[in-house]
């Protein structure tokens, strides 16, 4: 089973990822065959291909990540973070209140990624 210490470390640099525009970093972070849904309730993403383009686009949009409390363990093989997304949608920039939570393989790889955010969390700037 992954550490907490690594889950975390994995949590942080994803964030870095973002922070520096870097899709390639945050995909390294993911297994070959990992799902992403974000948010919950929207599509799941799922394996490397459909991972990647949703970095590509994140990126691009100029996504930046602030944590607003410590990254989070478990007892267990996953990890969570609350985060402020300011981003730009639809060509307005907005934030997005979220909360991130992440299971890990054996290896240390990011098995699933759900973002909780809703409707009331994304506000216009």
């Amino acid at each position: 089973m992954t550490t907490e210490q690594a889950m975390k470390a994995a949590l942080q640099h994803y964030i870095d990822g973002f922070n520096a525009g870097d899709a390639e970093a945050i995909l390294s972070l993911f297994a070959e065959h990992a799902t992403l849904e974000d948010p919950v309730g929207g599509p799941v993403r799922e394996g490397r291909q459909a991972i990647s383009e949703f970095c590509q686009r994140a990126t691009a949009s100029g996504a930046k990540l602030t944590l607003v409390a410590p990254i989070t363990g478990s007892h267990s093989n996953a990890a969570a973070m609350a985060f402020i997304a300011d981003t730009v949608r639809n060509g307005k920039r907005v934030n997005i209140q979220a909360i991130d939570v992440m299971t890990f393989d054996d290896s240390g790889k990011i098995a699933s990624m759900r973002a909780y955010w809703g409707p009331e969390d994304l506000k216009i700037l």
